[in-house]
């Protein structure tokens, strides 16, 4: 199966990245190479584009979408959130520019055997690292009927939350739910009849949550920003691409807080907590696809694109 995955808002970000030819860039979220062979095509000299991700079939596809911008490029299979310390251990201290497009590819959720899609009957799996041990079929079967609640509930945004996990829990008293349709058809008798009439498939919002949860989506996004940024040389930029209002959250809230990171009480004269700005949000609000954009790709209808400029001269 090919690795076709559609860079959402290609354009803007290749905009906001003010790519230098002869800088340094990482594309964070590899994929298939959208957004990376964009800025390949950019670069001469010493211009660098260093890709990464966790998903070998993504690695596999990248490499030979790149294979034209050869001695430009290097590719490495590691999660985003070890940036700082993969760089190192290749010479690399700081960059240009960092691109993150937290979208799950159309590769990932129409190949049956990944375990992502709720529209075909296959093993439970959801792991963009197949290295990985903890799998949908683990949370699913193992998690407590709370622990279910709660990840359905804040990682899904899920109004039957409650009674889902409580489906899961008595189901697998039975037998181990161990197939996507097995999972569908227990979200299913959890959701009003009524309500499973409107508002796309009932079992959406539920995939989402357990698959954020197996892979420690918002963890690691949450915990990586303030390295991400840092890493920056003066001037240069992060654009991250979000899909949910979760992710979006975090990014902006970080954002703001590298910015403005003080924390002295509004009413001080002056800042005494000795925190410094690291640069500024450059999207007072997020940059949203084109009607155009939308209409051709329906899974960028959610996406949100916002960008962070290191101040110059530090």
């Amino acid at each position: 199966m090919e690795f076709k995955h559609t860079s959402v808002l290609l354009q803007e970000t290749i905009e906001n990245l003010k790519i230098k030819p002869e800088g340094i860039y990482v594309d964070g979220t590899l994929g298939g190479g959208g957004h990376a062979s964009e800025i390949a095509e950019r670069l001469k000299g010493a211009g660098r584009l260093i890709g990464i991700d966790q998903d070998a079939d993504a690695m596999e596809a990248a490499g030979k979408r790149l294979e034209p911008y050869g001695g430009h490029v290097t590719l490495i299979r590691d999660n985003y959130c070890h940036m700082k310390e993969v760089l190192r251990q290749i010479g690399v201290e700081s960059v240009d520019g960092i691109v993150l497009d937290l979208g799950v590819s159309s590769f990932q959720l129409d190949n049956v055997e990944r375990g992502f899609s709720y529209k075909y009957d296959t093993p439970l799996d959801m792991r963009m690292d197949t290295r990985q041990r903890l799998s949908a079929k683990e949370i699913i079967n193992d998690y407590s009927e709370a622990e279910l609640y709660r990840i359905i509930r804040d990682y899904g945004e899920e109004q039957f939350a409650k009674n889902i996990a409580k489906h899961i829990a008595a189901a697998r008293k039975d037998k181990p739910v161990e197939t996507t349709g097995q999972l569908c058809e227990i979200i299913k008798t959890a959701i009003p009849a009524k309500m499973r009439a409107v508002g796309g498939h009932p079992a959406k919002r539920t995939f989402q949550a357990i698959r954020i949860e197996c892979n420690r989506e918002l963890e690691v996004l949450k915990d990586s920003l303030d390295d991400l940024i840092s890493l920056l040389k003066p001037g240069g930029r992060i654009c991250i691409i979000t899909f949910h209002s979760l992710e979006d959250r975090i990014v902006k809230s970080a954002f703001r807080k590298n910015e403005n990171p003080c924390t002295c009480p509004p009413d001080f004269p002056v800042c005494v907590c000795g925190q410094v700005s690291q640069g500024r949000v450059i999207t007072k609000k997020p940059i949203l696809p084109s009607e155009g954009e939308m209409e051709a790709n329906k899974r960028a209808k959610s996406a949100k694109l916002r960008v962070f400029s290191k101040t110059e001269g530090k």
